[in-house]
């Protein structure tokens, strides 16, 4: 791919994005009407969540036919109409491909629960232990058991997810046969990207109970034996044929070491590579489900760890603060209220300027909150919905489980896009799925594009700069002020050519000394608008400044 480096992608969940039939749900047609919007930004791909047949258990993460169109969403028609008006604007699609599930309707299971053992071996049929026990103590990474008791057959099925997501058995042949078929179907149509939802747990190991501290069951099938031979076998035979297709892994519990050949320049499988652990420094261990402070210094060390440690093994990063599955990043990082614009800004230049891809989430351009939703009949997740019981069924009140969920809910993401000030902040003319955020009436596209010095201009001069300068694309990085523990700054380095990166994480003033003073740098950006040129800087609250040597 020529200049993976220089590109950005713009994340769309289309289920909340625009809804041109007034059904309260958004549509791939919704999708083509903001395409000028999304060309103004200068975005150059855009991922689409899952809008293929489903019943939509995990909002379309439950696939039943890949084929098939959701009629919630539109006709094939809409989407090869997407295709087309999309290039016209030099963007491109990346589709979401969810290869290691599939959904309880999908023809391939139906015809498993009938018997036909081609398709049971589509799947892992496994027999329950003693007083019909599951196979293993494994969860489900949406609560309860990872098994599910099918009486006519007498056996159980694996369902790392939902109850109704089943597990596909990769170490088939025949189902790698499959998922390389749709591949190539979507690249037929012109399909330019795929993202593939949690691929690293497609190689099961072996299926023991697990008597590790967290005792999941996440040891046998994450990063499994057989992943790296899996991924480049569907590469060689499907989009690696086309220098053009660029594509990116959602890898769970992932270690670095396995990021370096799913994302190696040479390795043959993956551009890029989506890791989590930056976003779990707001849990403890690895549960979510808790109410813990934001630990600064573990958040730093970890980007920079992937930073520097990518770059060495020459591996490529995307970068991320949101998507479908996380909090908006502006209430968990920033702030919802008084700094708002100045840490949405801030929140921007850190991750953008890094080594690698940025994804923009929709809404993160005009900083959308989480909505602060004061009760569980407003939420939709189904992971949300268990976690509320489950949490009470720890012993927490309603409010309690209730102000866990205003913060971690993967619903914080999918409110519906703010568009206007009018009614259901412009995303329907009818009920909306899901609520809007109440603030949508000051926080909005319309206002944004309204104002120059608003948090979407400063997105557009950020993906500018990329395309602009090559340090940003393909220089080397190092941190500064490392063991400041208010400060997230950094240097790029490229050639000649020097970036310095300087972002105030906290509300407070601040002072810092640099190891070497700004004179012949020129300030690129900031969102106080003040050129500093010294070794000692004072910071306001959620300042950020970019300096380059040019």
């Amino acid at each position: 791919m020529t200049d993976f480096q220089k590109k950005v992608v713009y994340e769309i969940y289309p289920k909340s994005f625009y809804d041109t039939t007034g059904n309260g749900t958004g549509d791939l047609k919704g999708v083509i009407a903001k395409l000028d919007y999304l060309q103004k930004l200068g975005v150059d791909y855009i991922w689409l969540t899952p809008f293929y047949l489903s019943p939509q258990n995990d909002n379309g993460y439950d696939i039943a036919d890949y084929y098939s169109i959701d009629p919630s969403y539109g006709t094939m028609e809409d989407v090869e109409l997407l295709i087309a008006e999309a290039k016209k604007r030099n963007i491109y699609l990346m589709f979401d491909m969810v290869f290691n599930h599939v959904s309880t309707e999908s023809i391939w299971f139906k015809k498993a629960l009938a018997g036909d053992s081609k398709y049971m071996n589509y799947f892992f049929f496994k027999d329950g232990k003693e007083g019909n026990k599951p196979p293993t103590n494994w969860q489900s990474k949406f609560g309860g058991s990872a098994w599910q008791y099918v009486k006519e057959l007498d056996k159980w099925y694996l369902h790392l997810f939902d109850v109704t997501q089943a597990d596909l058995n990769w170490e088939n042949p025949d189902v790698r046969e499959e998922v390389k078929n749709v591949v190539r179907f979507w690249m037929q149509k012109g399909v330019k990207g795929f993202r593939f939802d949690v691929i690293n747990l497609i190689s099961k190991s072996a299926f023991e109970d697990d008597f590790s501290s967290i005792g999941d069951g996440r040891q046998y099938y994450t990063d499994g034996p057989r992943i790296h031979e899996f991924l480049q076998e569907l590469a060689q035979n499907s989009f690696a044929k086309d220098i053009d297709i660029i594509t990116v892994g959602e890898m769970s519990s992932t270690t670095m070491e396995n990021c370096y050949k799913y994302a190696g320049k040479n390795t043959g499988e993956l551009t890029m590579v989506f890791n989590f652990h930056h976003l779990k420094v707001d849990f403890m261990g690895n549960e979510k489900w808790v109410l813990v402070p934001t630990d600064f210094m573990k958040l730093k060390h970890i980007l920079f760890d992937w930073q520097i440690n990518m770059t060495k093994h020459d591996a490529w990063n995307a970068l991320f603060w949101c998507n479908h599955d996380q909090p908006r990043v502006v209430s968990r990082f920033g702030s919802d209220d008084k700094y708002h614009d100045v840490s949405a800004k801030m929140l921007a230049t850190l991750i953008h300027l890094l080594r690698g891809t940025p994804y923009i989430y929709q809404g993160e351009e005009i900083g959308m909150t989480n909505p602060h939703f004061k009760s569980i009949e407003q939420y939709r997740d189904i992971e949300s919905l268990n976690h509320y019981k489950i949490l009470q069924d720890k012993g927490m009140t309603e409010k309690q489980a209730l102000i866990i969920l205003d913060i971690h809910s993967r619903d914080n993401a999918r409110t519906p896009m703010q568009w206007n000030n009018t009614e259901n902040a412009g995303f329907t003319t009818g009920t909306p799925w899901i609520s809007p955020a109440t603030n949508y009436t000051k926080i909005n596209v319309e206002n944004n594009l309204a104002d120059e010095n608003s948090i979407f201009y400063y997105y557009q001069k950020l993906i500018q700069l990329r395309k602009q300068l090559d340090v940003i694309a393909y220089g080397d990085i190092k941190p500064l002020l490392f063991e400041d523990n208010k400060v997230f700054a950094y240097e790029r380095n490229y050639k000649e050519t020097k970036l310095i990166v300087i972002c105030n994480f906290y509300p407070i003033n601040y002072e810092i000394e640099l190891p070497y003073d700004l004179t012949g740098y020129k300030c690129l950006l900031n969102n106080y608008q003040i050129d500093i040129k010294n070794k000692k800087i004072a910071l306001k609250p959620y300042e950020t400044a970019v300096f380059c040597n040019l």
